[in-house]
């Protein structure tokens, strides 16, 4: 067998061991590791697929002996991605949004303002503009701002040198073109608003190297935590799950935290979503003074936060939250309320979407119930598969209507009907991607109270918005 074959063959053994948990399973897992521990990975696509299922049982362990063998083998992340450097073929592949984030690497992303400017703060040696992965069309009105002559030539001449005029409005300015142009930024007699919008028309792409940092996706986790979880019996799967159960169980354990605490945990919460190519309002623009931290069990922390009263939603109150689980940041989670409604929007990192998804997202239901007094929870279309191709991959639709949601949209629950007949006719039926988007046209709500159509609510919302003058 050669080496390739082999190695792909214990990748393909790993990656089906995050089903087949239980004392047996766990010593294969282990001596699995311990093999794949030793082998060199010639391309970027094994190592990301060893990356990844190291995470993945990191977060999952079946026992001490496979968190700690995890632990190890990340730590050797970075080694193996220097090699690949030297020796192997091009490293593009473990940049992609999918995995971006792997120690030793770097990622190039466009982010607010704000998270920029924090960014920078946070990585002023790591963090400068990208402008291979930059229009440079676009920071022409940026330009105006920060040369006088640019103006003239702009107004009058054909291929415009932006970068030409960048260079010239920097001088012998030192430091990164990032820190200079945000220095700029800052001393400019605008408001702060309008600042953000010259930013944001210039759609800079920033470029993040990520060799050393203590929070990439591979070594982050949180601080303090000393107990885990270990699974020595097979994963709970929805059909272990029950929501009317869930909601009705006591009281889950929660913890206000300081100011100084709640920063703190911001602070992670950004890195760890700028890491996936994610920027999130609560966590960009959170409140350290409004941040819990809450223990749902199995291991699993969450810490939910809102924001300050400038950043608050005019009709809708916002919440967001990081799910740890085992230390390891697995997902995140935001919140619209609206009376006694809830509207959440839940995501998985790719890598953890193999395990207990049904029961984090019944646990984080029972949360919000009992933090906010909501009942009844509602998912928007785009969850569902809306416009949104990653959903409709992966069944959504039935993830949440095996839960117990229903349409409230009369034509998709006629054909959730004709769907639901042709399952229990034939049980190895699977609906097609056609019919899920025709599902998914609709919103999908559980529980009890106010009887209102989900999307009546949210247009009516942003018409009544759209009626109130600008001034």
């Amino acid at each position: 067998m050669s080496s390739s074959k082999s190695l792909e063959r214990l990748l393909d053994r790993l990656e089906a061991a995050n089903r087949q948990f239980g004392s047996d399973a766990s010593a294969e897992t282990a001596e699995i590791l311990d093999t794949l521990g030793r082998r060199r990975f010639p391309d970027a696509r094994s190592l990301i697929r060893f990356h990844e299922a190291l995470l993945f049982f990191r977060a999952y362990p079946a026992s001490a002996r496979v968190l700690h063998l995890t632990d190890d083998l990340l730590k050797s992340i970075p080694d193996r991605v220097a090699l690949l450097r030297r020796t192997g073929p091009g490293l593009d592949p473990l940049e992609e949004p999918e995995v971006s984030g792997i120690s030793g690497t770097g990622l190039s992303a466009v982010f607010t303002y704000d998270m920029t400017r924090w960014l920078e703060r946070r990585h002023p040696t790591r963090v400068d503009i990208d402008w291979e992965g930059s229009d440079e069309t676009r920071i022409g009105p940026l330009l105006a701002r920060l040369h006088p002559f640019f103006a003239e030539d702009a107004l009058v001449e054909a291929n415009i040198p932006y970068l030409d005029w960048f260079r010239a409005a920097k001088g012998s300015a030192k430091g990164s073109d990032l820190r200079w142009l945000l220095s700029c930024l800052e001393k400019l007699p605008l408001p702060q608003d309008v600042i953000s919008d010259l930013y944001a028309h210039a759609e800079l792409a920033l470029r993040w190297e990520v060799a050393n940092v203590p929070t990439t996706r591979t070594n982050l986790r949180l601080p303090g935590v000393h107990r885990f979880f270990y699974h020595t019996q097979p994963l709970l799967r929805r059909a272990d799950v029950s929501l009317e159960v869930e909601l009705k169980s006591p009281p889950l354990s929660i913890t206000k935290l300081s100011r100084a605490q709640g920063l703190r945990m911001l602070d992670l919460a950004r890195e760890t979503s700028a890491m996936r190519f994610r920027e999130l309002h609560g966590f960009t623009y959170g409140d350290p003074s409004s941040v819990h931290r809450v223990e749902l069990g199995r291991g699993v922390d969450v810490f939910v936060s809102t924001v300050p009263a400038e950043h608050r939603l005019a009709v809708r109150t916002y919440h967001a939250g990081l799910i740890f689980k085992n230390a390891v940041p697995v997902g995140y989670v935001e919140t619209l309320t609206f009376r006694k409604q809830i509207d959440v929007g839940f995501n998985l990192y790719y890598t953890f979407r193999e395990g207990e998804t049904a029961w984090l997202y019944a646990r984080l239901l029972r949360l919000f119930h009992q933090l906010l007094g909501v009942t009844l929870f509602i998912v928007d279309p785009y969850q569902l598969g809306h416009h949104n191709e990653e959903a409709i991959e992966s069944g959504a639709f039935w993830f949440y209507r095996k839960l117990g949601f229903r349409p409230t949209d009369a034509a998709v629950a006629k054909l959730l009907a004709k769907e639901e007949r042709k399952l229990q006719a034939k049980p190895d039926y699977r609906t097609p991607a056609r019919i899920l988007r025709h599902l998914a046209a609709g919103w999908m709500v559980y529980g009890e109270g106010e009887r209102v159509d989900a999307r009546r609510m949210a247009m009516t919302l942003r018409k009544s918005a759209l009626r109130v003058p600008a001034s």
